[in-house]
Parts: C-alpha cells; sequence; structure tokens
C-alpha cells in the first residue's frame, strides 16, 4: 500500500498540471505501470473537452505492454460517453489486471459504475488510497456536483494584528513580492476573481483573469477607466433600477450587468452565488476588503490568509473581516488549520470552516 501512495502523490502531481484548466470537469492524473510493476506511462487530464487522464496515459504504449498491469488514478474511471468515450472501457481493453483508486466519483453518471464495470471485466480494484488529499485536490468539483452551488474561496493578507490597511486605506505594500507572485498562482486555480466597488475605486487593481466580479450596488466604479474593466469577461452586481445612462455604457464596454436583490441593506450573497452558478462559474476567489470579506466569510470553502511580520499599533487600522459584533468568543466562526507555506519573509495559512 505504500508503494500505491508514492504513485498517488505521483497522480496528484500529474493533476495540478492543468489547475485552472479543466472546470467544470476535475484535476485527474494517471500512472501506469507494467507487470514488472515499472511506470512506462503517465498522463493528466489537460483541459475540459480532452483525453481524460487514463485515456492520455494509456494511447501513449500499446496493449501489450500494458498486458497485466496495473493503473493508478485519483478519481475513479468514468464509464460513460461524454466529451470522450469510458475510460474503465479503454482499461479493459488494454488488459490492464490491477486499478488501483484514490477516491470513487460523485459524479451521478460514474458514482460506482466505473468501479463495478472493471470488477465485473475481472479486474482486481483497490480503493481509498489517499483519500483525504484526493478530496481536498478535487475540492470544487466535489462542491459543484454533491452540493450543486458555486464553490467559495477567499484571499486576504494581513499584518500580524489582522489589519489589510492603515486608518488613511494605505495598504501597499503588507506581503513581499514573494508572496503577491504566489497570489496569482491562487487566482489560476479559480473561474473567477471577486471584488467590490470599494476596492475597484480606491486600488484601482487590474486583477488580471479571465472572468471578474464586481459587487457595485450604486454603479459608482468608471467603466471607461477603470483598470480591472480592461480585459477579461466582466460581470457586475448592483441594484440600481434607474440607471439607464450608465447600463448603456457598461452595455458599451461588453460589460454584463445583474440587477441584485438587497438583503439585510446589502447586495444578496446567496442570489449572487445562485446566479454565479447558473452563469457556469463554478469557482471564485474574493478579493476584497474587510466589510466584504466579513459578508462572504460565513459562505467561504477556503480561505487563503498570507501575514507578514508587522504590526501597525494602530487602533483605526482596517480589519481582514469586518461587519459584526459580538459579545463572547464562543461566538466566533471558527476553523482549521490545513496548511502553512513560506513566502519569506510572510506565511500563508490555508485553513477551512470547522465544517468542511
Amino acid at each position: 500500500m505504500k508503494q500505491y501512495e508514492i504513485y498517488m502523490q505521483k497522480c496528484f502531481e500529474l493533476a495540478r498540471l492543468a489547475e485552472g484548466k479543466t472546470s467544470p470537469n476535475p484535476l485527474v492524473g494517471c500512472v501506469v505501470l507494467n507487470r514488472n510493476g515499472e511506470i512506462i506511462s503517465t498522463g493528466f487530464h489537460a483541459k475540459y473537452g480532452e483525453n481524460h487522464a487514463e485515456r492520455d496515459a494509456l494511447l501513449k504504449v500499446s496493449p501489450k505492454d500494458t498486458e497485466g498491469g496495473t493503473l493508478i488514478v485519483n478519481l475513479e474511471p468514468c464509464s460513460h460517453f461524454g466529451k470522450t468515450p469510458p475510460c474503465a472501457d479503454l482499461i479493459i481493453e488494454y488488459g490492464i489486471k490491477k486499478v488501483v483508486i484514490a477516491i470513487e466519483d460523485v459524479n451521478p453518471l460514474v458514482a460506482g459504475n466505473g468501479i463495478a464495470k472493471l470488477k465485473a471485466a475481472g479486474i482486481e480494484v483497490v480503493t481509498g488510497v489517499l483519500a483525504d488529499e484526493a478530496r481536498r485536490l478535487n475540492e470544487v468539483f466535489m462542491t459543484n456536483i454533491k452540493e450543486k452551488r458555486t464553490f467559495v474561496a477567499l484571499k486576504t493578507a494581513t499584518t500580524l494584528d489582522g489589519k489589510i490597511a492603515t486608518s488613511s486605506g494605505h495598504s501597499k505594500w503588507i506581503t513581499s513580492s514573494a508572496a503577491r507572485e504566489e497570489v496569482k498562482h491562487i487566482r489560476a486555480h479559480y473561474d473567477a476573481i471577486l471584488t467590490s466597488s470599494s476596492t475597484v475605486i480606491a486600488d484601482n487593481p487590474t486583477m488580471r483573469h479571465k472572468t471578474k466580479i464586481i459587487l457595485d450596488r450604486e454603479l459608482k466604479t468608471d467603466f471607461e477607466n477603470s483598470e480591472i474593466y480592461k480585459s477579461g469577461n466582466i460581470y457586475v452586481f448592483h441594484n440600481q433600477k434607474n440607471a439607464s445612462e450608465t447600463i448603456a455604457r457598461a452595455a458599451d464596454e461588453h460589460i454584463g450587468l445583474i440587477y441584485t436583490p438587497l438583503k439585510n441593506d446589502k447586495l444578496d450573497i446567496e442570489f449572487i452565488l445562485k446566479k454565479l452558478f447558473e452563469l457556469k462559474i463554478y469557482s471564485i476567489l474574493v478579493e476584497s476588503g474587510g466589510i466584504l470579506n466579513g459578508s462572504f466569510l460565513p459562505f467561504a470553502d477556503k480561505i487563503y490568509h498570507f501575514i507578514a511580520p508587522k504590526i501597525t499599533c494602530d487602533n483605526s487600522s482596517k480589519s481582514a473581516f469586518a461587519g459584526k459584533n459580538i459579545t463572547e468568543i464562543n461566538e466566533s466562526l471558527n476553523f482549521k488549520f490545513c496548511e502553512i507555506q513560506t513566502f519569506s519573509p510572510d506565511i500563508l495559512l490555508t485553513y477551512y470552516p470547522v465544517s468542511a
């Protein structure tokens, strides 16, 4: 089993090569061994619509090479016709005798059917190898399929005392260039970046990404001159019924405006998330100020929290998460740490809600 874990880690590495390119499909890597236990091929699902990892790996070799061999993959092989033919059928055709799988597919079209097909063909199937890590790898896909909603990640960068800006609003730069480079990699994992009109107006960020979402209740942002509107697909959620001139200007700039109801005098986040899923935006990274961060925190599936070794000592500095008043510590939202990474001199804490 230990040897299978090593190969499964290789599957994870292969799968991550396609981060940000497979949505709405999962990230999958595959390793193929011959009958002597030697690696003869590897593959991964490189892009939505292209070959699945098993097919990518098997088509690089011939059935005579794989006869009696073993195939390791981090997600159950598919058993249905989609963009490509069933991987389970190809595995059988190639004479594989053992298939090692991290987790079953949660997609109802597969959900155990791939494993059943392999077993019916006399193939030994081993499951549960590094299952927890496999679920984390495809947390977006699993949330989309099981809960039929958009996965919400949140990124913030703070001082040691939890501040994202001084009382004057100055925030550049809290973290180092190394940390900011990592943010670019994190963004690439998600279908869209979401921010607020306040952030757009205060920081004029570019946020280079294929899809960007701005929450602009009063349509205050400058569609023509703000950097964020100069590239990518843009959706603006607002609450202005009588803004025909602004709406026309947005249309000229190819910006999609979506009227959004209010909830507790703020744009309704549940409505926004439902609309994003309808738009086939399956994962978002929220990058904003403390107020919007606080509003999204109850909906967050994952938090990336960069911390710089600085202390403001300023009572009026702006906090990373704001908008809620509590009187007792047990009213706090609870999270669990998953990973700590160093981007010198800063650290990145990755954590999840305790229910995750």
